[in-house]
């Protein structure tokens, strides 16, 4: 059986989840709803705040949609409670961010300054100039739009200057001078 798959979703309090005949999944919270359509293969299960999903058969993939749909699910459960967030780090002379309204304005060593817009139910803000905090409800829109970001300035290996998630480790590498002295 799948192992992420078998595990039941527990759902907290004041969440609450709904399941109609088209075998949608709508779920609401405090921070907000979200849904998602599984497949008509995957059959849902809600008894005492407990949430579990099955599948008919053992095939492959029947045991790929099992696993799939319970990870949507479950983030979607977790993203209307406690939401997600992603911290990127801007290193480098003079990179910063600053946020204005929902537009957050990048200063990453381009002649003009990057402006990106925040999508719906997601949040920009800066607790340092130099770290931006992107928090939303949905897991995969935060982390697409982490890596969006990223993509502007990815961290090179010789400097470390770049764009980078903050718990990324970045493996540096020795320049010219190094070289030569290892001779």
């Amino acid at each position: 059986m799948s192992r992420i798959g078998k595990l039941p979703i527990t759902i907290p309090a004041g969440v609450t989840v709904t399941v109609d005949d088209n075998n949608a999944v709508l779920v609401k919270g405090p921070k907000g709803e979200l849904s998602q359509v599984v497949n008509r293969a995957i059959t849902l299960e809600q008894n005492d705040g407990v949430l579990t999903l099955s599948r008919p058969s053992d095939s492959k993939p029947h045991k790929a949609m099992h696993g799939l749909y319970r990870a949507l699910v479950h983030n979607m459960v977790v993203g209307v409670s406690t939401g997600f967030s992603k911290t990127l780090l801007l290193i480098g002379t003079g990179y910063r961010a600053e946020v204005k309204g929902s537009e957050v304005t990048l200063y990453i060593g381009y002649s003009h300054p990057v402006v990106i817009k925040a999508p719906d139910h997601v949040t920009f803000s800066t607790p340092e100039p130099t770290k931006l905090v992107i928090s939303g409800i949905s897991k995969q829109v935060v982390g697409n739009l982490a890596a969006d970001i990223r993509a502007l300035r990815k961290p090179e290996p010789y400097l470390g200057k770049g764009i980078k998630y903050e718990d990324e480790v970045i493996r540096r590498k020795v320049g010219k001078a190094g070289a030569k002295a290892k001779k």
